[in-house]
């Protein structure tokens, strides 16, 4: 069994703590963990826009708090996010996230990220080598 305590990650144990450019995220769940997913809590400032194009990973999410949109690039379809919409990025869209007010999201990753990735230009991550 595993359990975590939030906080404790965001105060003690900052190594599973990762930002970049106007987002945070807290990796409850690495692939190190063994689960074949991995579990984020992660955060947008307000105002934030985001290009992303997962080509090696799934994600979905699920929007806890706040509200913006979600642009699907391909099709230019937009979506409001708002507490419980939830969006899965089933054929690892290329898409821009918008926070109107600070988003905080649960992800899932499969395969899971290890914690030490980095978006590439694209927006992508790397597949983890393993």
């Amino acid at each position: 069994m595993i359990v975590r305590d939030f906080n404790k990650l965001v105060t003690e144990e900052r190594e599973r703590v990762v930002s970049d450019a106007q987002w945070s995220s807290v990796r409850l769940l690495l692939a190190e963990d063994g689960m074949g997913f991995s579990f984020h809590i992660t955060f947008l400032e307000p105002g934030s826009e985001h290009t992303f194009e997962y080509k090696n990973h799934f994600e979905s999410v699920y929007c806890m708090q706040g509200t913006g949109s979600i642009t699907d690039l391909a099709t230019g379809e937009t979506h409001a996010i708002k507490p419980g919409v939830m969006y899965a990025l089933d054929q690892h869209d290329r898409h821009t996230l918008r926070a109107e007010e600070e988003l905080v999201m649960a992800c899932c990753f499969n395969p899971p990220v290890t914690g030490n990735e980095v978006h590439q230009e694209d927006g992508s991550y790397a597949l983890a080598e393993s």
